[in-house]
């Protein structure tokens, strides 16, 4: 018998989940927060009497040994979405999962065979396919609006102090042990994931990484290119130690009859054709990720297709793999 509705429960009810995405799992049809967890019991414990949640852990596995919990979201640093997603699943829990999915396609192959083998559910949390910022951005291009496509081009610099990165206690999206590799994985995820949502398979593609300011070990300058099956090319550029006077995130594409222009942080569009331009607004959610939640929560009770697989991440984290480690495929 398929459930009416989810239980959740949180692993790392850090800051990504103060505003972005934990208050909406109580929010959505179907869907209730019932425990959280954090290795810091007075935090995890403080987090769940502010947003009315009934039980808090300060251990992993009895949050996911929890018979009353049906699914889990991983928000932990990706270090660990491996071994959390995988001894979810291994318990009967269905698995919403942070960006990155893992900090190597190794391991997100490692988590494709316990999905397999277990039979459980992994949605990933590339929230912005949901939007209907993007949905929108997708239907000019599937509609054909500007043509075919001639060139798409990201261009993301930031200072070393960016308000664009997620603050957290410890700058661990530096350390590559944690992250999987530098600030480039903390961001291009979406983007990358946005870019397959919207131009589908990739043909090929390779890239540069760069340690320029030495502030820290691992890269801060990226530059790939992606060659789309549908013969779409992608070229990028991300610098997280430029000066405040340079920085830019913007994002074009561009076709024979026109052209689209976004920052990925912010809500709205603008379109430019042959003979006028038009802007579109959106007013965001208040906690940004509820839109995919609730897509989420629909798949998990076997009523709607799943919003974005892991397969689907594993092939954005190859291309970002690609790029960083200066391989081509």
């Amino acid at each position: 018998m398929l459930k009416q509705s989810i239980n959740w429960g949180i692993i790392g009810c850090g800051d990504v989940t103060e505003v972005k995405s934990g208050p909406a799992f109580n929010k959505i049809k179907n869907s209730s927060l019932v425990a959280v967890m954090r290795r810091d019991e007075a935090k995890a414990k403080d987090f769940a009497l502010r947003h009315g949640v009934p039980k808090w852990y300060s251990n992993a596995k009895d949050l996911i040994n929890d018979d009353s919990i049906d699914a889990v979201y991983v928000a932990t640093p990706p270090s660990s979405h491996e071994l959390y997603a995988t001894q979810a699943m291994l318990a009967g829990k269905n698995v919403y999962l942070e960006k990155p999915v893992t900090t190597n396609t190794l391991a997100c192959k490692r988590l494709l065979e316990v999905e397999k083998q277990t039979g459980q559910k992994i949605a990933v949390a590339h929230y912005r396919r949901a939007l209907p910022l993007f949905e929108e951005i997708k239907k000019i291009l599937d509609l054909g609006f500007i043509g075919k496509i001639r060139a798409v081009n990201i261009q993301f610099y930031q200072p070393d102090q960016s308000s664009l990165i997620a603050n957290s206690e410890t700058n661990w999206r530096i350390d590559a042990n944690i992250a999987g590799a530098g600030l480039f994985y903390d961001i291009a995820p979406h983007q990358i994931d946005m870019l397959l949502f919207l131009f589908g398979e990739s043909k090929s593609f390779f890239g540069k990484a760069l340690n320029h300011s030495k502030l820290y070990l691992v890269e801060d300058t990226v530059s790939g290119i992606i060659h789309f099956q549908n013969d779409a090319v992608f070229s990028g550029n991300w610098c997280f130690t430029m000066p405040a006077m340079a920085q830019s995130d913007v994002c074009k594409i561009t076709g024979e009859n026109g052209n689209i222009e976004f920052s990925f942080y912010s809500n709205k569009f603008i379109l430019n054709m042959k003979s006028e331009s038009k802007t579109f607004e959106f007013n965001h959610p208040a906690h940004i990720q509820q839109p995919m939640i609730e897509k989420v929560v629909d798949y998990f009770l076997g009523n709607a297709l799943n919003p974005c697989s892991l397969e689907e991440a594993y092939k954005s984290l190859q291309i970002m793999e690609g790029f960083v480690m200066n391989y081509e495929l």
